[in-house]
């Protein structure tokens, strides 16, 4: 059977754990990259390196942002076509959407690497942590395309119905990143440079084996020379689906830039470091959540544009049950041992851990229910509804994070600061659930009319 016409008959739970098995552990591995550096700069270089990668960290998301807009937007298109089958027109996607990554990483790296001083300065860098951030970026941008093709196209992979392969693309580079981290850092002692270092030979890695699946045979989908010329057609509607992913990634460093100012006003460089560690934390727990996310993806694009409602429905419904197992445990475990875990990045500095450890009970008080929170949200884009996913998406950043955070330190001080996440993720809750009961109302009818 063609791999892609098992998404609309194979059992759902058994595609459910082939596909978002495969992505969570990807994804985990992804929140290598930060964890891992972030532990060993703490260790190696201190309580200001971690805040050097903290100020940089929005940077990073801008660039993931542009490979979800194309990566994520392309995926999402594709698997509608497959499910329509229409082999060709996914191809061509996949042509545009590598050139339009390629094109863009260019145009990142250029722009960062000659504004890259006052552009950190701007996202809330201290005299004291700009050595460090920009030791530490300068050499992170120069790998942008490396991370363009190693995220973006690796999506592609997981939509033609290849999820291990997709799941060992990213694991082959967090295994190469961890190896060379402590090497670069503890033997070679190149401080923040270092684990730059070791983050873009990692990501290089990553992507020469992404390019190596599809020009070496193995894939369902082929790069065709006569696919690399851009269509405008398809350009649009790449970004149209990856306009929601893109525009929360966008606003989540823009929430970043706001919350780091935020916290070296009211705490210091020291708030700084431990919301980093709070940040990297929360990648790990959210990471799993989001390889669901990805992994019900094509399943519910497949069977949406296969008009197999009720599969949707039963995909949607068994997605949005493991992504809530998933955070209710990382709840317990921020909330019985927090010290333990800040104590990872640096066992020296007491001050660290005990504000750390503060942080990350205030900031995940409703953990357990950002799993179907978004896990829902995804649902929109999956079905090709950018608009709907696009708002979901950006409720929590925007329309509640970032005001209560201009909002709650005015009045609390540092502890506002932490409180506007877990406002966040109630707020924002509320608002998908209510939309979801609307959409499934309406899926209802369409399913009984398909029926009929």
């Amino acid at each position: 059977m063609d791999k892609s016409r098992k998404l609309g008959e194979e059992k759902v739970s058994k595609l459910l754990m082939k596909f978002s098995i495969p992505a969570v552990v990807g994804m985990l591995v992804n929140a290598v990259y930060n964890l891992v550096d972030r532990i060993f700069i703490g260790n190696a270089v201190g309580s200001l390196g971690i805040a050097g990668t903290t100020i940089g960290f929005p940077v990073m998301m801008v660039i993931m942002a542009f490979g979800m807009l194309i990566g994520i937007g392309a995926t999402s298109l594709i698997s509608i076509r497959l499910g329509e089958q229409k082999k060709e027109e996914a191809e061509l996607i996949a042509g545009n959407a590598m050139v339009l990554l390629i094109a863009i990483s260019v145009l990142i790296s250029t722009v960062g690497l000659l504004f890259i001083t006052p552009i950190l300065t701007a996202f809330g860098a201290s005299k004291a942590v700009l050595p460090y951030a920009r030791d530490y970026m300068g050499i992170i941008l120069w790998g942008t395309v490396f991370q363009s093709i190693g995220f973006g196209m690796n999506n592609f992979i997981r939509a033609e119905g290849n999820p291990r392969t997709a799941m060992f693309t990213m694991l082959l580079g967090a295994i190469l990143n961890t190896v060379l981290d402590p090497i670069f850092l503890f033997v070679f002692k190149w401080g923040m440079s270092g684990a730059a270092y070791a983050t873009i030979l990692s990501q290089a890695v990553s992507a020469a084996w992404v390019l190596y699946y599809y020009t070496g045979g193995g894939s369902q989908l082929k790069l065709r020379l006569k696919n690399l010329k851009l269509q405008m057609q398809t350009v649009g509607q790449i970004m149209a689906l990856g306009a929601p992913p893109f525009a929360m990634q966008i606003a989540a460093g823009v929430l970043g830039v706001i919350m780091n100012r935020s916290l070296f006003t009211y705490g210091g460089d020291l708030a700084v470091s431990a919301m980093g560690v709070v940040m990297s934390v929360m990648m790990v727990l959210m990471m799993p959540v989001i390889g669901i996310s990805q992994g019900v993806q094509p399943i519910i694009g497949y069977n949406y544009g296969a008009q197999k409602f009720d599969r949707v429905k039963d995909a949607l419904k068994q997605g949005i049950m493991a992504a809530t197992i998933i955070v209710c445990i990382g709840f317990l475990i921020t909330m019985l041992i927090p010290e333990q875990l800040v104590a990872m990045f640096n066992r020296q500095d007491r001050e660290l851990i005990k504000f750390g450890a503060h942080a990350l009970r205030v900031f995940f008080i409703f953990l357990p229910i950002i799993g179907f929170q978004i896990i829902s949200a995804n649902y929109f884009q999956a079905v090709g509804k950018p608009k709907h996913a696009a708002f979901l998406s950006l409720s929590r950043q925007v329309l509640v994070l970032i005001p209560a955070l201009l909002i709650l330190p005015r009045f609390f001080g540092l502890d506002g600061v932490l409180m506007a996440g877990p406002l966040a993720d109630l707020a924002s809750s509320i608002i998908t659930g209510i939309w979801l009961f609307r959409e499934l109302k309406h899926l209802d009818t369409r399913h009984q009319e398909s029926a009929a």
